[in-house]
């Protein structure tokens, strides 16, 4: 049973798929790394008995873009049969349901292992306010994981798992990436429904995703968002495209730096800034003051208030039983009016329509994903001042509808790493995505790309070894099943894919439905001097090592071949074999695929 030291989803499935490692090794492989790491990451972990009869039920894999690959999950995120403690015994209740996310993870063939570590109540930034202990980062463990999502962040990269889910109202999805070296993906507040996930602030949660690859984290986010009427505050999501050319990227001014005297950190972000000019961006200097000032305001304000209201009859009733910080946290709502909560609105209202014109003077923002970090003792010393310096840029990002994407971008000399985010308005996910994967694998200094594809610190740690170099990207035209939201996409993004942009091919070409083919898939034919509207297609890109596999799975009468798009340029891409055009019908008429189904 190989696996990397710190696996991809990719790895799994494509052990799975050589015969190297079936999803029943995987659980073994699993419980094993678990029995010999970090003691304080995980709460619960299922029984290996109930783990083999979920995949001995899994059957074919028959597409599903996650079949048998295991995950973790943050322990105030519901999984049917496993008790939900957010990190509080007293407080603990068993599920009959999995929440959303769950569920739409487990119809996609994944395996929850069971559930992780966190700051009680999703309460923290700093891994630390747990009675299960604290999880430390895995280069170091005198200091910190962050927080709240601890657990999960540890338990990917440890190499445990290959993805976890956490929560994020303040930063929970992206501070504990940072200082554990890897990637944090915040999504737009309600693109992933929160039902049966325990709140912390429920007008400010969401769901996150940790994984080793941009890649890995999208293709998760994907499949566990959408609508689900459970859920008042899911929103229905049309993603956003970042202006094209080189964009207006925010960095801080020199006012506003805060490191708490990390000159590293401080140097890191510079790199990132540099990397950033070098692909062609202009750098723009912003007013960070009104983002502070909201951070800031995250706990000062209201919503403290809102955090109580989660668990207040638990909170007045067992208060004892609660860990002192976050009890102490909690108190302070009790301070508070609704005349207070209308005055906290008012309040955030001026500070929002203060980004907004700094908003108007970039694309997206690029931030360190912390000033610092923080040795395990020290937290517990002073618990309440060094968690509110960790969140100084990551605390405004829900209150001001922002999507958030954390990834590395170094190590100290020491060995600890070092991460920044970029940051752009809601449903700007999949461009940002696209943003942070390219920052992320341009993040080295010459060599030192380990499998993970972030950067290997001198002399690394043994979690950060298998170094090799980054991996390259592919580009592929896709025309029908895989288009986004179609039957297929799935197996393209659980293989690295990303989606470039929406397009159309030259007039040149010609679209059949063909006959018999489950799901129903069309036929892409180049037709030399035919004037047609060109067909609506998607521009992906696929890492280089999973191009070869994906491309061999393709059935006849598809193939792959170059298309050429209404830009002039050329991809490879779907085309049809002549021969598989009997029985078919045209539909060129129709423009595009969706537009051939939508009409029924």
């Amino acid at each position: 049973m190989t696996l990397p030291r710190v696996p991809s989803i990719l790895d799994f499935l494509d052990a799975f798929a050589s015969g190297r490692l079936t999803p029943a090794d995987a659980i073994d492989l699993v419980l094993a790394r678990i029995a010999a790491g970090d003691p304080a990451a995980w709460i619960a972990v299922r029984d290996r008995a109930d783990l083999l009869a979920e995949v001995a039920e899994l059957g074919p894999r028959d597409g599903r873009p996650l079949w048998g690959v295991p995950f973790a999950v943050k322990d105030n995120i519901d999984v049917a049969g496993v008790p939900t403690t957010a990190a509080c015994p007293a407080f603990a209740f068993t599920p009959e349901r999995d929440a959303t996310v769950v569920a739409r993870l487990r119809a996609a063939g994944a395996i929850p292992i069971g559930k992780t570590n966190l700051d009680q109540f999703a309460t923290g930034l700093v891994g630390v306010r747990s009675p299960h202990g604290a999880p430390r980062s895995v280069f170091d463990a005198d200091y910190v994981s962050g927080g709240s999502s601890s657990g999960s962040a540890v338990a990917v990269a440890s190499g445990q798992v290959p993805f976890s889910l956490g929560t994020d109202t303040a930063g929970s999805g992206r501070v504990p990436a940072a200082f554990n070296n890897i990637v944090g993906v915040k999504p737009s507040l309600g693109l992933l429904p929160t039902t049966g996930v325990l709140p912390a602030c429920r007008t400010l949660d969401c769901v996150s995703v940790f994984a080793t690859t941009i890649d890995d984290a999208t293709a998760v986010r994907r499949l566990a968002e959408g609508l689900d009427a459970g859920d008042a505050y899911c929103r229905e999501a049309t993603q956003q495209a970042l202006p094209g050319g080189p964009l207006r990227v925010g960095v801080l001014a020199g006012a506003d730096r805060e490191f708490f005297g990390d000159a590293e950190a401080e140097a890191a972000y510079d790199a990132a800034i540099a990397r950033m000019t070098a692909a062609g961006h202009r750098t723009v200097a912003i007013d960070y003051r009104p983002f502070r000032e909201t951070a800031d305001y995250l706990y000062a304000g209201p919503w403290v208030a809102e955090r109580l209201a989660a668990i207040e009859p638990f909170y007045r009733e067992h208060g004892a039983a609660m860990d002192p910080t976050v009890h102490t946290i909690l108190g302070w709502a009790l301070t508070m009016s609704a005349a207070d909560a209308f005055r906290g609105l008012y309040r955030l209202a001026e500070l929002r329509r203060r980004a907004e014109a700094e908003w108007a003077r970039m694309d997206v923002l690029l931030l360190p994903t912390t000033p610092t970090t923080y040795r395990v003792a020290d937290v517990l010393a002073d618990p309440i001042r060094l968690n509110a310096n960790l969140g100084i840029y990551t605390n405004f990002a829900n209150l001001l509808d922002c999507c958030s994407v954390a990834v590395p971008a170094g190590f100290r000399a020491n060995g600890l790493p070092v991460g920044v985010m970029l940051v752009a308005p809601a449903f700007h996910d999949d461009a940002l995505v696209a943003l942070a994967d390219r920052l992320h694998r341009n993040g080295g200094c010459g060599p030192g790309i380990d499998a993970i594809g972030s950067l290997a610190p001198p002399q690394a740690p043994a979690a950060a070894s298998g170094i090799t170099a980054a991996a390259a990207r592919l580009p592929i035209v896709v025309v029908g099943a895989h288009l986004t939201g179609e039957p297929l996409n799935g197996d393209l993004v659980a293989r690295g894919g990303v989606l470039e942009r929406a397009c159309r091919t030259a007039p040149d070409y010609r679209l059949y439905a063909l006959d018999g083919t489950v799901p129903p898939k069309p036929g892409l034919v180049r037709a030399p001097g035919f004037a047609g509207p060109g067909i609506a297609v998607e521009l992906w890109s696929l890492p280089a090592e999973a191009f070869g596999p994906f491309v061999a799975a393709i059935p006849a009468p598809l193939g792959i071949g170059k298309v050429r798009l209404d830009d002039g340029s050329e991809a490879p891409g779907f085309l049809c074999e002549p021969g598989g055009l009997e029985a078919a019908r045209e539909i060129t008429d129709f423009g595009g695929w969706r537009a051939f189904r939508a009409a029924g």
